[in-house]
């Protein structure tokens, strides 16, 4: 009886864990069309490849109170080589050494993280998606954009839009030199692997041509806009180190091209200011 009564009780006790969990899982689900309220903890956790990121910004802006003048390279119609094509309709100035009257920003100039500790896999993926290559136009007698970023996936596009012979001259270090002469409306397309330094780009035939690319194995850089400013997004938190490069000046920060420690905190744009370029470490333009 005692061995009767003992499976009885076994019996009745999952009988009532059964009831129980019948009563209540149906208070768990959600009814038809109803959406579900995940823990809060699942809600600020980040779904895989979906890590919050942050970005660094600043502005880099003339220490100086004069602003010195922009000097001329080919006048309009006055141009060493060239003159029905080159400096035709526009005269050809000096990028060496931009600012801006109105903010004292200095354009052209490259910033950027220097030996990332992080990583963005998914920005790199879109990079190279939107623009797989990137172009270095030759316009007026003028290389157009002056300062060129670009991430080792991607192609560069050497190309000449004007109406007479160029020449383009690649002095890296890293990769292979080029020197190649481009015919009107030729093109050139080059492959190459991350430098440590921007390389410098020129035309022999018009020698006041002139421009500046720099390869990168991260997506991780910027080049400043008219009013000096930039912004490098899609950092991982953490510290990094931000490099300003101006070609007239070279490394701007104190750390010079082991950069200046930045802290970076998901989701938040950190804002370094304004850095001034030293008048003092300015060689005369052109």
């Amino acid at each position: 009886m005692r061995l009767i009564r003992r499976t009885s009780r076994g019996r009745s006790g999952r009988a009532c864990l059964l009831g129980c969990l019948t009563l209540i899982i149906p208070l768990c689900l959600p009814l038809p069309g109803q959406a579900v309220a995940l823990p809060v903890a699942t809600l600020t956790t980040p779904l895989t490849g979906q890590a919050p990121f942050g970005s660094i910004k600043g502005r880099l802006v003339w220490g100086g109170e004069e602003i010195p003048p922009v000097k001329v390279l080919a006048a309009k119609g006055q141009a060493p080589k060239d003159p029905n094509v080159c400096a035709r309709e526009q005269p050809i100035l000096s990028r060496e050494l931009t600012i801006d009257p109105k903010t004292k920003g200095v354009a052209f100039a490259f910033a950027y993280i220097t030996r990332p500790k992080g990583s963005n896999p998914e920005a790199v993926k879109a990079l190279i998606a939107q623009h797989p290559k990137v172009e270095l136009d030759q316009q007026n007698c003028e290389f157009l954009p002056y300062l060129l970023p670009m991430h080792q996936d991607q192609i560069l596009l050497v190309k000449s839009s004007d109406p007479t012979n160029h020449n383009v001259r690649l002095t890296p270090f890293k990769n292979a030199g080029v020197n190649q002469n481009l015919a009107p409306q030729g093109q050139l397309e080059l492959k190459l692997v991350a430098e440590n330094l921007p390389i410098r780009v020129a035309c022999d035939i018009h020698p006041w041509m002139h421009a500046w690319l720099m390869v990168f194995d991260h997506p991780f850089f910027a080049v400043t806009g008219p009013d000096g400013s930039f912004e490098i997004k899609g950092l991982p938190p953490g510290t990094e180190n931000l490099v300003l490069w101006q070609e007239n000046v070279g490394f701007v920060l104190p750390g010079r091209g082991r950069g200046r420690p930045v802290t970076i905190k998901a989701g938040e744009v950190t804002d370094v200011g304004e850095i001034k370029l030293d008048p003092a470490k300015v060689k005369p333009a052109g």
